[in-house]
């Protein structure tokens, strides 16, 4: 089972999310930034190579967020929180970025402006910045 890993990226209180750029389904929506876990990865290092190189940032990994959510037969969907520890973010591979606070998400989810799979752990996020509120940013 091969797997995909999205990171709950947590800076100053707030939420990153960029916006997809493909495939057409998703295109327009807003996601968890990440990507694939390479082979003799863990998920851990391939969330934060994937956050270098798609959006310049480094970040301190932490826990699993919710249950994986299945996207097809041979592949899963892991969320792992994270906090920023260096760098801005910027859309290389994605049309924009930006940082969200609880409200925000919550009517983004509503309005159907998250990609699906990421919608389905609104809760684990919300949870996540209460814990992390702004002012409270890394170390």
């Amino acid at each position: 089972m091969r797997e995909v890993v999205a990171g709950a990226v947590i800076g100053d209180g707030r939420l990153l999310l960029a916006q997809r750029t493909y495939p057409t389904d998703v295109a327009g929506l807003w996601e968890l930034p990440g990507g694939k876990v390479e082979a003799g990865e863990t998920r851990e290092q391939a969330l934060r190579r994937e956050l270098g190189e798609e959006l310049g940032i480094e970040v301190r990994v932490g826990r699993q967020l919710g249950d994986p959510v299945p996207l097809r037969a041979d592949l899963v969907l892991v969320a792992l929180a994270a906090d920023l520890i260096k760098g801005s973010p910027r859309p290389e591979e994605h049309s924009a970025v930006r940082w969200v606070e609880t409200p925000e998400l919550e009517s983004m989810a509503a309005r159907g402006e998250l990609v699906p799979a990421d919608a389905a752990w609104l809760d684990d996020l919300i949870e996540l910045l209460a814990v992390r509120p702004r002012g409270n940013g890394p170390s």
